[in-house]
């Protein structure tokens, strides 16, 4: 006789049997079929008793091995079967299942197959074939889990050229246990070949002594690629050498932006890793592949994309490398806040990424936020007539013009174009203890940003009822410190008529700690603009009036031994702040921003 039965029953650590018999010839339930004891082996498989399981088959040695194997072989951390169905037929018989695995890292497979059964002297068992872990599981054969790491995103700039891309450096090491009787012939050859990579190898005797007493390895260096293909060559192969491979984000050119993109590659590399895929292979019994039984992609993630233009940071690099002192440049898309370059030259990037933290006095420059606060106050207009003495005695204070020059009394307009000191300083002392301060933070300096991606600080204008402080900070002297970053954000704020919140990490808003300042008056932009044009076309920065319509400041800022070299301002869509520290003249700083413009492609941003 033939009978089959239709259930649906979930086994799962702590089991509930449903079984519902239907038979063909008849409608009671028929005590007699293979599913309860299936049912039995399904809820000791579920609960990870693979010796009850195997118990339940026909071939427990052999059953238990293959299920233990499965277990290890998937990293299995749960296991839940569903009963589908069964079928029999005299002494044999088959229960339809499905198997839903739940593995490592919240993943889960499932699976329907078919239990083969027997019965012998009345009592089922499971007859044991691999067929019964999965349909296409041949016999020697278990699973086996892979993981499939996707590439690594890179990092791009924002004209789509990548700045960082996955690769590898290759980690030395000296294991003197390797080496033997060979050390101190290795010991010279990776001298001689380190050597030029890193002068502390440079005595034999001493680092093969180095790594006898060493209980691990010693390292020795971390080469890029390029490096480590002329190196190995020459001693990759010899007792003892040992060379690791490690994944790292490396950059395209070593010169473009490498303190920016220094700090880049830590703000994001955590980012990039995306999720690894992963898949099931059958494997036989010496562990090689024999089949992918599901496989699930990876998923990369994203491009990160920067601000940073090519075009402009190859122009400012080109412009602070005519420099062999400490000289930078950070530009500034006034309409967005994205930075669009930021350059050092050699001797400043040995004091980190200082374009956008150091903090220097910014002298004339800062007469942008003086001559804005004293508009504001109505003190004075583009067109009023002001006083220009060679120079000033102000309390206690006697003020300077560069030179001792004496314009006598001229416009508003002339005093910026020519940079007063007695100017500014005789309107800075008739100001409230907090109105530069005040004022400076509409133009960004001494707000805090949090641009992700990058450190930055731009500046710090303290309050002051001190009179001679007071009358300083008023050109810039005095207690008032500005970042080019800073000052870059001031002269972008003038070019786009609000100050602009800076970015660099595509999709990443900045965060601005403090209230809001307010916006820049009509009145102050229009007469800032008037003023700084004027410094251009006949002013300071005369230097570059062929540069098309640039509109700035230069400044020259006094410390004890010398003088800072400024310029800021913005032509189009571009707004800058150059510095040479120490660099004298503010000639020089309009120099060194002619060089940019004269190395960006025609009309860019204009």
């Amino acid at each position: 006789m033939t009978t089959a039965s239709s259930f649906v029953t979930r086994v799962t650590g702590l089991v509930t049997v449903l079984l519902t018999a239907v038979g063909v010839a008849a409608c009671t339930p028929r005590p007699d079929g293979p599913a309860p004891v299936a049912e039995r082996f399904f809820a000791a498989l579920a609960n990870g008793d693979t010796a009850a399981a195997a118990e339940l088959s026909d071939d427990p040695s052999t059953a238990r091995s293959a299920l233990n194997a499965a277990w290890a072989g998937l990293q299995a951390e749960h296991l839940d079967a569903q009963v589908l169905g069964s079928r029999y037929n005299d002494d044999t018989g088959t229960v339809s299942y499905r198997y839903n695995w739940q593995l490592p890292k919240n993943r889960t497979w499932s699976y329907d197959g078919q239990l083969k059964m027997v019965r012998s002297e009345g009592h089922w068992a499971v007859r044991w074939t691999a067929t019964g872990l999965h349909p296409r599981l041949g016999e020697h054969q278990t699973f086996a889990l892979r993981a499939d790491p996707p590439r690594r995103a890179s990092v791009n700039e924002v004209g789509g050229t990548d700045v960082l891309v996955p690769g590898y450096v290759y980690h030395y090491q000296l294991d003197a246990s390797r080496a033997g009787q060979n050390l101190m012939r290795t010991a010279r050859a990776v001298v001689e070949v380190l050597h030029p990579f890193d002068d502390t190898l440079s005595d034999p005797q001493r680092l093969a002594e180095q790594a006898s007493s060493s209980v691990t390895p010693m390292g020795l260096i971390t080469l890029r690629k390029s490096d480590h293909d002329r190196v190995e060559a020459a001693i990759g192969r010899l007792p003892g050498v040992v060379i690791t491979p490690h994944p790292d984000l490396l950059p395209t050119d070593d010169r473009f932006a490498p303190m920016l993109i220094g700090e880049v590659k830590r703000a994001v590399s955590a980012q990039l890793d995306g999720e690894a895929g992963w898949r099931i292979a059958s494997v036989n019994q010496n562990g090689v592949d024999v089949a992918v039984l599901h496989e699930v992609d990876p998923s990369p993630a994203p491009s990160v994309t920067i601000s940073l233009d090519r075009a402009v940071q190859r122009a400012a690099q080109n412009a602070v490398n005519t420099r062999g002192d400490k000289a930078m440049m950070v530009v500034i898309k006034p309409s967005t806040g994205e930075l669009l370059a930021v350059a050092q030259s050699a001797a400043a990037d040995a004091d980190g990424l200082v374009a956008t933290t150091g903090l220097y006095p910014p002298g004339s420059t800062f007469k942008m936020v003086t001559a804005g606060a004293a508009i504001e106050r109505d003190m004075v207009t583009p067109n009023s007539m002001v006083g220009c003495p060679g120079q000033l005695d102000i309390g206690q204070r006697t003020i300077p013009n560069y030179g001792g020059f004496d314009l006598g009394l001229v416009s508003m307009s002339r005093a910026f174009a020519n940079s007063c000191n007695t100017t500014f300083a005789e309107l800075a002392s008739r100001m409230p203890p907090r109105a530069l301060s005040q004022a400076a933070t509409r133009y960004g300096i001494g707000v805090d940003y949090l641009v992700d991606g990058i450190t930055t600080v731009t500046g710090s204008v303290p309050p002051t009822v001190d009179l001679a402080e007071l009358t300083e900070d008023g050109f810039g002297q005095g207690r008032v410190l500005a970042s080019p970053f800073g000052v870059a954000l001031a002269a972008a704020t003038v070019a786009a008529g609000r100050t602009p919140v800076p970015r660099l990490l595509e999709g990443r808003p900045t965060v601005v700690n403090g209230p809001a300042a307010p916006p820049v008056s009509a009145e102050m932009l229009d007469g800032l603009r008037q003023m700084m044009r004027l410094v251009v076309t006949d002013g300071t920065a005369r230097a570059l009036a062929g540069c098309g319509p640039v509109f700035g400041k230069t400044g020259e800022a006094e410390f004890s031994g010398g003088s800072h070299s400024w310029f800021a301002g913005y032509r189009g869509d571009m707004a800058f702040a150059a510095l040479i520290v120490g660099g004298g003249s503010s000639e020089y700083a309009v120099r060194m921003t002619k060089v940019m413009f004269d190395s960006l492609p025609d009309n860019f941003l204009l």
